[in-house]
């Protein structure tokens, strides 16, 4: 696949392309390209004067490119990948050259921000939203913290939402496609008061029928229905003063995310050291052997979900915010204030399988989040300084109530995990037959008979299969046996769990930074140094509320305490009320030195440091049974070093980008789902070689002495990005990065202490969602066919590289090399006055995996567990896949 890639390469190489344009002030001259001017660094320049690496996506070719929200940025963007999982609501993640925060867990910020209109939106995934009429898309990439208000880690999106005119215009579209595809669009805009007050209001409807069947009921999922209302108004009462003013308020209720299965396979290791891998998982046995419906054809597009269960995401979002630009003569004074109101109902059922076994009925997430920026900037010197200082303040609450319980089947089927292991165990010595996934306990009754009456064998088998063949208890089995056994008869596992979870978390971050561009020599050598000053407050009050009494009855009790594993998987403790605190303070900044040798070439190199706060974990998971406390929630800020260099060539006809970087992520956060709990992990590294310790699976070897720590995290790579306009009326982008995003040998987590052994895969390795190369490339053409109609022809693609879709690596979760092509063909009157399109997104319908997991208590290991120490693998891995291929046709229309 890479020669194919490079051969790709090789080939658009020879008809330049180039980075995506920023702000859109563009000025068509004919054969040349555009004149573009950017505000990324809050000062209006040329793209090609901006010492940072910054892409922008104007709003023309987001509409060419289909892209209604920042999932589809990753066509046109060759260092962005977004992708999501579990819930559309809460599992969207961001990366910038591999780097990204992993998984839904509302505790972790994101390493990439996303700002819409100046306000920060606090995790990746509430920015995954309808995006109305936008003026332009920026991606800046590496660390942030000295040109916006949020800090960030590896990068930033800001989106500029179209602003009111006080010329009267609007727009209207309306698109229909395949599985019942509608979307509904348009805005309007113009004067109150000449030239004083100006009004825009834009809304969109979406919907479409799902593309995933559930069999059991025939209904579909992973649907869509949303719909945003964005009212503007701006106010200019004399030429040195604008205020604009913005509401907007979406919903959305829809069914997501159910899985797929990826092929069912089972891994063992023989005397001699070969692992064997076979199709015989016994965990597949014991579903369809319970009634279960499972089917390892991932292509289908088929869930089997329990009846009454559902994926519900019913999602409220709306904000205010007020933006102001004053010019007071000696500066320009900026200010924007913002309030965000973002909350989410969700059901899941988190076992996805029609077996009742684990399930959500009512997730709720709440952010409420008030934020306000203030910029202060202005020229000094003779303009040989160009100084901003700035200030910013957040205060965030969040809300989660987490309810995750057994289901009604629940208690069968941990029976038949349990019976499996037995099992295992006496085909070991020449018994086999005893797992029966139909009998009482999941036991052969007669088999269980003769393995609890035979004093030749073990008393550590003998015993269990006793209990689960009810020989020890007369009439009891399994999980019955154990509750009378330890002192409480009749009491279950079945529609036990968590009561309802509660998590408040408040934080506040205040921060000033400074940017100051220094003219060293006019028009030709520039230094840039920026500051920024973070001081970051969390509190974490919990009440936790569980009634599985059952599993601590078990754990107590030291004849059965290896019992307890099954029914203590998801609630560790039966309740908890406490609060946490942590304060920090960070330091960060970027320098950069800039040297123009003629007008057309700019050349650059940066230091940044970047940071990103700690946190807690919002999962009870972690807690230890014995000594439960919140300190074991609790994870470190991630921090980055990042070296950059580069150099931008505007030929006007031709634009050339390139930017070769190296960044060290220290306590990089990483939070993986092991297949019954959430680990969140700071990856560090020790200078010290481990010898193997921190792959070998053990919670116990591989510590570091503190003071022999270093980053464990490194991303270094090459980016470049072009634009041609080889003839009239045809524009080509082209894109390629080249990132090893990796982790490095000898990890351990936060202060040294062992890695956790659900990361053992992970040492050495390139990052989850971090592919190797990716290239992107675009073409338009747009021929007059009339003197009174144009046409448009549009085509894109995205091909990367393989990656690994699971955080754990586990390699059973790699996805191999993808191509995606997006095409479009319109026609459209003078000045585009009416068009119409027809289009296609996954022209070729590729199938590929957006994020795989490990299925919950659906067995355990992989086949590099297997490997490495000999334990069998027998996981069932499900898939979130990504769209197929979508076509339809959109009308459109602006007055």
């Amino acid at each position: 696949m890479r020669s194919t890639l490079l051969a790709s390469v090789a080939l658009l190489c020879a008809m330049p392309v180039a980075a995506q344009d920023e702000q859109s002030t563009v000025q068509d001259d004919g054969l040349g390209g555009p004149d573009i001017i950017i505000t990324a660094t809050k000062r209006a320049q040329a793209l090609s004067d901006v010492p940072i690496a910054v892409s922008a996506i104007t709003a023309e070719s987001l509409q060419n490119s289909g892209a209604t929200d920042i999932r589809q940025l990753n066509q046109i963007s060759p260092s962005l990948l977004v992708s999501s999982s579990s819930s559309e609501s809460g599992g969207g993640v961001a990366r910038i050259r591999g780097i990204g925060t992993v998984g839904d867990n509302p505790g972790l910020e994101s390493s990439v921000a996303v700002f819409i209109d100046g306000v920060y939106r606090s995790r990746s995934g509430v920015g995954l939203t309808e995006l109305g009429a936008v003026e332009r898309i920026e991606v800046l990439r590496g660390p942030q913290g000295t040109l916006f208000g949020r800090n960030a880690s590896a990068g930033l999106i800001n989106i500029v939402t179209a602003k009111p005119e006080f010329e009267t215009g609007g727009t209207a579209e309306v698109s229909y496609g395949n599985f019942d595809y509608w979307r509904l669009a348009g805005g309007i805009t113009g004067p109150l008061i000449d030239d004083k007050l100006a009004y825009r209001l834009d809304g969109v409807f979406t919907r479409r029928d799902g593309f995933v069947t559930d069999v059991i009921s025939g209904r579909t999922v992973n649907d869509r229905d949303r719909w945003l209302l964005r009212g503007q108004m701006l106010f200019t009462p004399t030429s040195d003063l604008e205020i604009r003013v913005t509401g907007d308020y979406a919903k959305r209720n829809e069914e997501c995310c159910a899985a797929s299965f990826l092929p069912f396979q089972m891994a063992t290791r023989d005397a001699q050291g070969n692992v064997n891998v076979t199709s015989n998982n016994p965990i597949v046995g014991i579903v369809r052997g319970l009634g279960g419906v499972i089917s390892d054809d991932t292509g289908a597009r088929e869930a089997a979900i329990t009846p009454g269960r559902d994926y519900r995401s019913d999602v409220t979002d709306w904000g205010l915010s007020a933006e102001v630009n004053w010019s007071l003569g000696f500066g320009d004074l900026t200010s924007i204030t913002g309030y965000r109101d973002w909350k989410v109902s969700m059901g899941q059922d988190a076992d996805f399988t029609n077996l009742d076994i684990l399930a959500r009925d009512n997730q709720t997430r709440r952010f409420r989040t008030f934020s306000q920026e203030l910029r202060l900037n202005g020229r000094a010197f003779n303009d040989r300084l160009d100084w901003l200082v700035g200030g910013y303040y957040a205060h965030e609450k969040l809300d989660m109530t987490d309810d995750l319980r057994f289901g009604q089947d629940a208690t069968k089927f941990l029976n038949c995990l349990v019976a499996n292991s037995f099992s295992q165990t006496a085909s070991s010595i020449g018994i086999n037959g005893l797992l029966s996934p139909g009998s009482n306990g999941c036991v052969n009754s007669s088999v269980a008979a003769a393995i609890a009456g035979n004093p030749a064998i073990p008393a550590a088998l003998r015993t269990p299969v006793a209990l689960w063949g009810g020989l020890a208890i007369p009439g009891l089995y399994g999980y019955d046996a154990v509750a009378a056994a330890v002192g409480r008869p009749g009491d279950t596992i079945n529609g036990r769990g968590t009561v309802e979870d509660r998590f408040q978390q408040t934080s506040r971050n205040f921060a000033i930074f400074t940017h100051n561009v220094f003219e060293l020599v006019p028009d030709k050598l520039q230094l840039t140094i920026g500051a920024r000053y973070t001081n970051e407050r969390k509190t974490l009050d919990v009440d936790l509320r569980g009634d599985n009494t059952l599993c601590a009855a078990i754990a107590a009790n030291p004849a059965f305490a290896a019992l307890a594993a099954a029914p203590c998987a998801i609630n560790p403790i039966a309740s908890m009320t406490d609060s946490i605190s942590r304060n920090e303070d960070e330091w960060t900044g970027t320098a950069v030195l800039s040297w123009k040798p003629i007008d057309e070439l700019m050349t650059y190199a940066s230091y940044s440091l970047g940071y990103k706060a700690g946190g807690f974990n919002l999962d009870r998971s972690p807690l230890s049974m014995s000594a439960p406390s919140l300190a074991q929630l609790e994870f470190e800020p991630e921090k980055v070093k990042s070296l950059e260099i580069g150099a931008k060539l505007d030929l006007r006809s031709f634009q050339l980008n390139l930017a070769a970087f190296r960044a060290i992520y220290d306590q990089f956060q990483l939070n993986t789902f092991n297949g019954t709990s959430y680990v969140v992990e700071n990856i560090q590294s020790c200078r010290d070689d481990l010898n193997g310790a921190d792959s070998d699976a053990s919670a116990i070897t591989g510590a570091c002495d503190p003071d022999r720590l270093r980053g464990g995290v490194t991303s270094t790579g090459v980016e470049l990005e072009s634009l041609i306009f080889p003839i009239r009326d045809v524009m080509v982008n082209f894109g390629l990065t080249y990132a090893k995003s990796k982790y490095r040998n000898d990890l351990v987590g936060a202060g040294g202490r062992p890695l956790s052994p659900a990361l053992a895969n992970l040492p050495g390795q390139q990052m989850s969602h971090a592919p190797e190369l990716v290239h992107t490339a675009a073409l338009t053409w747009t021929p007059a066919v009339t003197d009174n109609i144009g046409a448009l022809v549009y085509v894109d693609y995205r091909l990367q590289s393989a990656v690994n879709t699971g955080s754990d690596l586990f390699p059973e979760k790699r996805q191999a090399p993808v191509m995606v092509v997006n095409a479009r063909l319109g026609l459209n009157g003078n000045d585009r006055k009416w068009q119409i399109e027809a289009w296609a997104q996954n022209l070729f319908n590729e199938q590929y995996q957006q994020v795989a997991f490990n299925g919950p208590l659906l067995g355990s290991g992989s086949v590099a567990q297997t490997a490495s120490n000999g334990t069998p693998a027998t996981t069932l891995f499900g898939t979130f896949l990504a769209e197929p291929r979508t076509f339809g046709l959109t009308l459109r229309t602006k007055f």
